[in-house]
């Protein structure tokens, strides 16, 4: 089991049940998947960037991603219906509670005059989602073979059904909150 699932069962499962008076320990809130989305416009043009995207994206979750391609033509951007235009992976069950970890005590804190994260980035239905402006913040990406800097969209997705329910998981599981 991994430190944060033996972290989960052991201090958020009783702190949470007591907080929000669950009656049944399946009504607290659990992580249920990790969507890491990398968007890369530029990629209809050049090929060689949703690679190295691919290649480092699979580098960081640790799972092959699916190459996301256009839904509708847009002339304006030169884009096809069926091009590619990104990449994305979800993660489930150790592996997300793995990447949910290196996230929250590795990466984060490696971002320049980090302050803690927004915690008005809820979706109304207790998921969360955070924008990262650069690749290079993991540790298991090499400095020297990155071509471009590239963001991602990580969205976090509970079976929280409130705001204050997730942001308290998400709390308690060491996510660094600004407010």
């Amino acid at each position: 089991m991994t430190r944060l699932k033996d972290l989960f069962y052991q201090e958020v499962l009783p702190t949470m049940t007591k907080e929000f008076q669950y009656r049944n320990s399946w009504q607290v809130p659990r992580l249920e998947k990790i969507v890491v989305n990398m968007g890369l416009g530029e990629a209809s043009s050049n090929v060689k960037i949703l690679d190295s995207a691919t290649q480092e994206l699979a580098t960081i979750t640790g799972q092959r991603p699916v190459i996301t391609r256009a839904k509708r033509s847009i002339a304006t951007y030169k884009l096809r219906k069926g091009m590619p235009i990104g990449c994305m992976v979800t993660l489930r069950r150790d592996k997300m509670y793995e990447f949910f970890d290196r996230l929250v005590n590795i990466a984060l804190p490696r971002v320049l005059d980090f302050r803690g994260v927004s915690g008005k980035s809820f979706d109304g239905r207790g998921n969360y989602t955070l924008g990262i402006g650069e690749q290079i913040i993991f540790p298991e990406i090499d400095y020297d073979k990155v071509d471009k800097i590239k963001g991602m969209n990580i969205t976090i997705v509970t079976t929280a059904r409130t705001d204050r329910e997730a942001k308290r998981l998400l709390g308690l599981l060491g996510m660094p909150f600004q407010d």
